[in-house]
């Protein structure tokens, strides 16, 4: 196998910090795996991960808290059939690794041939699609208090009636090991960060909240001053706009959603719904459903964990697979799911790269990265005109969605009604209801601005949360139902 720098560089800094101050070497790794196998085991794995992190916030006008951590250890997994034992410690050692493949034995299985241990490690994914520098360590801490002030006095003077804000920062360096029964060996250095940014306006006695923010694999250099501008001006726009927002009407109405971060309502209430353990269990709306109308013409999502310094994006996932770009939903039709190794293996289909954990001390299952709409060839300017009467959300809050059936609400923090094809109004207190599959067969236009979101989506899934991304370009939906306030 060739092997390119990037990958070499990524297994010797992950050894260097995993391994070799604990004594391990490639021998007694194997050695770990093999006594998993003295009973029938299908598959097994070791995850190893060192963890920096960092986060500052600031309010009236102070930094008035900052936290540092260093988070280490290792998960120890047997998968035989659907069933699976694991065990994790924060002791890297050959005895606790010891410990926890004796814990993981507990699953062997009746009727099922041994599978044999590899007798060599090889190594696994050699791509770079991030730089793999350090970012807590890419600023003094004098540096990141003043960013943080630097980005409340711009905010401050955009408007007057900005009377508090709130910013935070947060900075990651993640460094994983992976070493599976089938002798791959794969490592992966991964940086994070993130600033948020959230203003209060008031006016005649009123208080609205507007927010902004960023991040991706990169270093703190990232958030640079024409960045800073950005997000205080977005954050205030918004802010100010909900000051004048009038009630939200209610019924069912035609919907413009806005391009890019609004692509969170694909992701909850279509996006978990094609994840391959719901599929395998049958507890999705869209299970044996491949080879199906799922959505109307022109209708493409995909999930790439393959975009370079992106939120969601990885270079190998937490089991070794090198991440891709998965089509779901191909011009309507249903084309695949998101897998990791254990629903590929029994759904009989392959992994696709989405094997997701939060940490050492949690199983992997399969999870989103960036998933996205494909754009289409309408002007958005032109799908706003083409509304008589409706509503167009620019920006969304909080959700909620039942996979089983694909039922959601959604609620906007920005929106506008839209009235003889021009936005005639803010409205404040919209939240959008309805069905996943339903919605993507009442798409009727496409715009041509696919937007992929700031680089602040974190997605949550039985207790365990992931970064990812979203996106979308602007889309006219029919007849969505719009729950009001007016």
């Amino acid at each position: 196998m060739k092997i390119i720098e990037p990958n070499l560089h990524a297994q010797a800094t992950a050894s260097n910090i995993l391994l070799t101050p604990y004594g391990l070497d490639e021998g007694k790794l194997l050695s770990v795996l093999g006594t998993i196998f003295t009973h029938k085991v299908d598959y097994a794995d070791l995850y190893f991960q060192h963890t920096k992190s960092e986060s500052w916030s600031l309010e009236e006008g102070i930094v008035k808290t900052g936290s540092f951590s260093i988070d280490q250890g290792v998960g120890v997994r047997a998968v035989s059939g659907d069933k699976t034992a694991f065990s994790y410690s924060d002791d890297i050692s050959e005895r606790a690794l010891l410990e926890a493949a004796a814990a993981t034995r507990t699953i062997a299985r009746q009727g099922a041939g041994r599978v044999k241990v590899a007798s060599a490690i090889r190594p696994g994914s050699a791509r770079t699609l991030y730089l793999q520098q350090d970012p807590v360590m890419s600023l003094d801490a004098t540096a990141k208090v003043k960013l943080l002030e630097k980005l409340e006095r711009i905010a401050r003077a955009k408007d007057p009636r900005v009377v508090q804000v709130m910013a935070g920062l947060s900075g990651e360096h993640d460094v994983v090991l992976v070493v599976r029964s089938d002798g791959v060996i794969a490592a992966d250095i991964r940086p994070l960060v993130r600033l948020s940014l959230t203003v209060i306006a008031e006016q005649d006695g009123r208080r609205e909240i507007g927010t902004a923010g960023g991040g991706g694999r990169y270093d703190f250099s990232y958030f640079s001053d024409e960045l800073l501008e950005k997000y205080a001006s977005e954050a205030v726009n918004s802010a100010l706009t909900n000051l004048e927002a009038r009630p939200a009407p209610a019924g069912p109405m035609t919907v413009v959603l806005g391009p890019g971060w609004p692509g969170v309502l694909l992701h909850e209430a279509i996006g978990h719904g094609l994840e391959g353990d719901f599929n395998r269990k049958g507890s999705s709306a869209f299970s044996g459903r491949i080879g199906e109308r799922v959505a109307a013409k022109g209708v493409t999502v995909v999930d790439d964990g393959t975009l370079a310094d992106r939120r969601g994006s990885l270079n190998v996932d937490d089991e070794g697979h090198p991440t891709q770009c998965t089509t779901l939903i191909e011009d309507g039709i249903l084309r695949g799911y998101i897998q990791d190794t254990l629903n590929a293996r029994l759904m009989k289909m392959q992994p696709t790269g989405n094997g997701r954990r939060e940490s050492y001390a949690h199983l992997p299952m399969p999870r989103m990265t960036n998933t996205y709409m494909l754009a289409g060839d309408r002007d958005p300017e032109e799908i706003i005109a083409s509304v008589k009467r409706g509503l167009y959300a620019v920006n969304f809050g909080g959700g909620q969605v039942d996979i089983t059936n694909g039922k959601f609400v959604f609620s906007a923090s920005e929106a506008w009604m839209v009235e003889d094809g021009k936005l005639a109004y803010p409205v404040k207190g919209a939240t959008l209801v309805g069905n996943g599959p339903d919605v993507l067969n009442r798409v009727s236009m496409i715009g041509r601005d696919m937007k992929l979101d700031s680089g602040v989506g974190v997605c949550g899934k039985d207790g365990q949360s992931v970064p990812v991304g979203v996106g979308q370009p602007t889309l006219r939906i029919e007849d969505l139902t719009v729950g009001g306030t007016g």
